[in-house]
């Protein structure tokens, strides 16, 4: 379910609050915030966005805006969906 279009989009109002004092491409603003939606004043920022383990480095593109912060940060690697094991065929 969306959220309501009267309420607007969620966006972390301490992370709008550290844009607003921080210049554009003046070092990574940290955040937990994976949920805050991404508005055009966030373009050309970058974030530094948790991800349970590490800090994934974030550049905010056009592209970016409406989309969560949580989406350019993978949570899980995937690794394959099973190893390939060489089998020799036997000679008959």
């Amino acid at each position: 379910m969306s959220r309501s279009s009267k309420k607007g989009p969620y966006i972390d109002q301490n992370l709008s609050k550290k844009v607003a004092k921080q210049k554009a491409g003046d070092g990574a603003i940290k955040t937990w915030a994976r949920s805050s939606q991404i508005p055009p004043e966030f373009i050309a920022y970058t974030f530094l966005v948790h991800n349970g383990k590490k800090f994934i480095e974030v550049y905010i593109t056009e592209d970016m805006v409406g989309h969560r912060l949580g989406e350019f940060a993978p949570t899980r690697t995937f690794r394959g969906h099973g190893r390939v094991v060489k089998r020799t065929l036997e000679k008959t």
